[in-house]
């Protein structure tokens, strides 16, 4: 059972931990939608150590450039879409 569905706005987790992180910096703290799940997959994260762990759902997500970058001077409805592990986004209210 996956914890996001298509269509469902999320954040990205505002965190910087230490060590091998799939999450690009300049999407921590920002605001997206979800357009899929690809389902489980190995954490990277983790394995990156040679240690197993829980698989995790990946996410493809949606994030509308100019609310990634202030000074952005694209068209309005440029987008970057990303693949992020579930333990990276949180709900939105």
């Amino acid at each position: 059972m996956t914890k996001f569905s298509p269509g469902e706005p999320v954040a990205v987790r505002d965190d910087y931990p230490p060590g091998h992180i799939r999450t690009p910096v300049y999407l921590r703290g920002k605001h997206g939608v979800v357009l899929r799940c690809f389902g489980e997959f190995a954490n990277a994260e983790v394995e990156a150590y040679g240690r197993k762990g829980p698989k995790r759902h990946v996410y493809k997500v949606r994030f509308v450039a100019r609310d990634l970058w202030n000074d952005y001077k694209g068209a309005p409805n440029d987008a970057v879409e990303a693949d992020l592990y579930e333990h990276w986004l949180e709900k939105l209210p």
